[in-house]
């Protein structure tokens, strides 16, 4: 077999590129829909912040409670047609508000019950999505089809807000749901039109009792994995809040309308653009590791907190450009890190507890963010899940380089150079 080099490795296979094209269409329709959704909401409970939270912590509900079970699915059915499903139900979910709103008929409770839908499928999306891009790429450009898959995300991330921001202003936010269902066709389509015999399939998994525990007992006993876990719970659950916080720095702090919002969350996904596109570079060079994810951590956090106390508008937007680079280097490095690390078999169980960690924090951070945003102004959901993330990040760093988990050179020029501590090798996949 050829093997291919390159940033764009990956989309010579035909099956990626298929799926990664859907998901550029698709993710652009994400991105406005949530945009539309937080702008609604706001509109909905008059600018109320913890409306917005309770919110986002409904749609994140599901992740608590399904997605370790959607992680034992993974690997016991065909993840192409799961996703077919499960994007299928996305669509119809988005179609449904889409349809109450330019009606007229939508109520607050109505867009809560719809956050909590949507939540059920994309409780299953990520885990299987996430371990689906190994079948069909192979270990040897996983690692590129990783950072590509959060190019392609970040770039829509940076399209979508914008797009939104205006629509809402011409045309209200319901035909922005519906943009959303028609772009989620997208996906679906690249699904049905792969050739499953290219797969580099792994043995499904018979289904028998046990499998949820088997799958904690082999994170249990792996501890680089569960080192990766520990930080992304820290990060995601204080300071990836951006869902939340954006929206109401944009109404209440700053006093701005929906393109206002849109072009911040713009300015984000700018920054996270970046990281992705020196993820896809760093992809054909080394594969990642923990010194870089603590870095990515402890520096996302500091520069967060930098974004909260900006003065003015102009400058909190140009902060978060470098907050959405190390944010996207964070979490490009522990995806890769996770997916190189684990047996094949064990790949859908062990990213649907990656994805817990992630998301499944949000029905605690969301609400928190809200109340902190109430209580104390919109500034200080930044301020002070910036410094928990800085902190937190910091300790666990402190912990690995006792324990030998990542590598440490002393700079200063006084202190008697020590021998480094280097980071253990993964282990194989296979």
């Amino acid at each position: 077999m050829v093997k291919h080099r390159g940033m764009l490795a990956s989309l010579r296979v035909r099956n990626y590129r298929l799926f990664a094209s859907g998901q550029i269409v698709s993710n652009v329709g994400t991105w406005m829909q949530r945009i539309a959704q937080d702008w609604l909401v706001l509109e909905l409970s008059g600018n109320n912040p913890v409306a917005l939270g309770i919110a986002a912590a409904l749609q994140f509900l599901p992740t608590l409670f399904l997605t370790l079970w959607a992680g034992v699915l993974a690997d016991r059915v065909d993840k192409r047609k799961l996703l077919i499903l499960v994007q299928s139900g996305m669509a119809t979910s988005a179609l449904v508000l889409g349809l109450l709103n330019v009606t007229g008929l939508v109520e607050l409770w109505q867009v809560y019950l719809l956050c909590l839908v949507f939540g059920l499928f994309t409780a299953f999306d990520p885990p299987v999505r996430q371990s689906f891009v190994a079948e069909m790429v192979g270990r040897e450009h996983l690692a590129n089809a990783v950072a590509l898959n959060s190019s392609t995300f970040n770039l829509a991330r940076i399209v979508g807000p914008a797009i939104a921001g205006v629509m809402i202003i011409w045309t209200d936010t319901g035909w922005v749901f519906l943009v959303n269902a028609v772009s989620t066709l997208a996906v679906i389509i690249g699904l049905l039109r792969m050739n499953p015999a290219e797969l580099h399939r792994t043995p499904v998994t018979a289904s028998r009792r046990g499998q949820l525990r088997e799958g904690l007992r082999y994170v249990r006993g792996r501890p680089d994995i569960i080192a990766v876990l520990v930080l992304v719970f820290c990060v995601s659950t204080f300071a990836f809040t951006f869902f939340t916080t954006l929206a109401i720095a944009a109404a209440n702090v700053f006093h701005r309308e929906a393109d206002g919002y849109g072009l911040l969350s713009t300015l984000l996904a700018v920054g996270s653009f970046s990281g992705a596109l020196l993820a896809v570079r760093r992809s054909t060079r080394r594969k990642p590791g923990l010194t870089l994810l603590v870095g990515a951590g402890f520096a996302f956090g500091v520069v967060e907190v930098v974004a909260g106390v900006m003065p003015s508008y102009l400058a909190f937007g140009l902060a978060l450009i470098p907050c959405g680079l190390a944010m996207m280097t964070f979490m490009n490095t522990a995806n890769s890190t996770l997916q190189l690390s684990v047996a094949p078999e064990m790949r859908g169980r062990v990213m649907s507890l990656y994805m817990l960690v992630f998301i499944g924090g949000n029905p605690i951070g969301a609400p928190m963010t809200g109340w902190m945003a109430a209580e104390w102004g919109g500034r200080s959901p930044f301020v002070i899940g910036g410094l928990i993330a800085a902190v937190s990040t910091a300790v666990c760093g402190l912990v690995l380089a006792r324990r030998g988990g990542i590598q440490v050179r002393t700079r200063l020029p006084w202190v008697r150079r020590a021998a480094p501590v280097v980071t253990p090798e993964l282990a194989p996949v296979d």
